[in-house]
């Protein structure tokens, strides 16, 4: 019976799933960006913090969109789990600072008492950067309550200490070739009606559609799949960013990876056609499977964009439906876009793109 309303009911879910999930508009976007922008910039710490970075001997990851559940067939993450806490491991013991940015907990889907009950290994894994000052926690649209220092107190200090605070967006201030740059993160809900304090789109994902993901055991995971949605706000962000002088801009909430601007799918297809100049045939071969595989994922998509200012990234997700995870790492000088999959039954880290982060502040100019 399970199967057949999962056959019956599928493409009308996913209809449903794509309406709720996203409605930027560009002007409350850029406003909303630039409000938080300029409230970090004047010093009002509840919105969130100025660090300076050296990018020649910092070290960062960032991981977004855990939206860590309570283990039930409406949990996005558990599949992703065993990646993510053998990522957590890797990068503690490479002395890396983790930015947690955004939904990193579900709380749309869930009381916070029950998805703090169900995740010991995961919080115990963040607690280790804490505990050496290398943590920073931002909150998203999905984990919105952790914004309220009331919240906090009650559910995060037991598990992460008095230390922990949690902001709405991060500024990380550098120096190169004697010009300031500025890293600025946040979750990229700002400005996304369906997301930015929308307590109505809260209310229709805890009543309706969980209790419908929970009993048909389905794992849409709208944000990774409808691409016209977040193909439309990844690129307004970008041009949010664009506007601004010297600064990178690196998102999550899309649940789709871009790199210095360019997506996943287009960074596979200049790929390929270098490959084909270069009449590498295997390497052809290797990167059309890997379109391929990417065809269901990458639905919808009608954007190339290969000529843009390389001043946006997003971070992507750690609950894709295959339990791959991706996130973004600073470090060595270089910015990656990662992801950590499984290889021969353990996870295994992948440098999907990389760029010398010196070449990316020349192209800002």
């Amino acid at each position: 019976m399970r199967k057949f309303l999962k056959w019956l009911l599928g493409k009308p879910i996913t209809w449903f799933a794509e309406k709720i999930s996203s409605s930027p508009r560009q002007k409350d976007v850029f406003r909303s960006l630039s409000r938080l922008l300029h409230g970090i910039r004047s010093g009002k710490k509840n919105k969130g913090l100025v660090k300076l970075f050296d990018i020649q001997h910092d070290k960062i990851i960032i991981f977004s969109d855990q939206h860590k559940g309570i283990r039930d067939g409406a949990d996005d993450f558990k599949n992703a789990e065993k990646n993510y806490l053998a990522a957590l491991e890797y990068y503690r013991q490479n002395n890396f600072q983790l930015i947690s940015l955004g939904d990193c907990e579900e709380l749309w889907k869930n009381t916070p008492q029950k998805v703090m009950a169900h995740n010991d290994a995961c919080f115990a894994a963040e607690k280790k950067f804490e505990e050496k000052n290398n943590y920073y926690r931002i909150f998203g649209n999905h984990d919105l309550e952790w914004k309220y220092k009331l919240q906090q107190n009650i559910f995060l200090q037991p598990v992460f200490g008095k230390q922990l605070k949690v902001y709405e967006g991060l500024l990380l201030k550098s120096g190169y070739d004697n010009e300031i740059y500025f890293i600025f993160l946040a979750h990229g809900h700002q400005g996304d009606l369906r997301s930015d304090g929308n307590p109505f789109s809260a209310w229709v994902v805890a009543n309706i559609w969980t209790p419908i993901q929970r009993y048909l055991q389905i794992s849409i995971n709208t944000p990774a799949t409808s691409f016209t949605l977040t193909d439309k706000h990844n690129i307004m962000m970008h041009d949010w960013c664009s506007t601004q002088k010297n600064m990178i801009f690196i998102s999550g909430h899309t649940h789709k990876p871009v790199f210095a601007s360019l997506d996943h799918i287009d960074r596979l297809t200049k790929q390929l056609q270098q490959a084909q100049k270069r009449n590498d045939e295997a390497e052809i071969k290797s990167i059309e499977e890997e379109l391929q595989r990417r065809k269901l994922e990458y639905a919808g998509k009608q954007e190339v964009k290969t000529n843009v200012k390389p001043c946006y990234f997003n971070s992507g997700c750690c609950c894709f439906d295959d339990g791959n995870i991706t996130g973004i790492e600073i470090a060595e000088g270089n910015i990656r876009l990662i992801k950590w999959h499984e290889e021969n039954g353990q996870p295994a880290r992948a440098v999907l793109e990389q760029s010398e982060l010196s070449y990316i502040f020349e192209k800002l100019k």
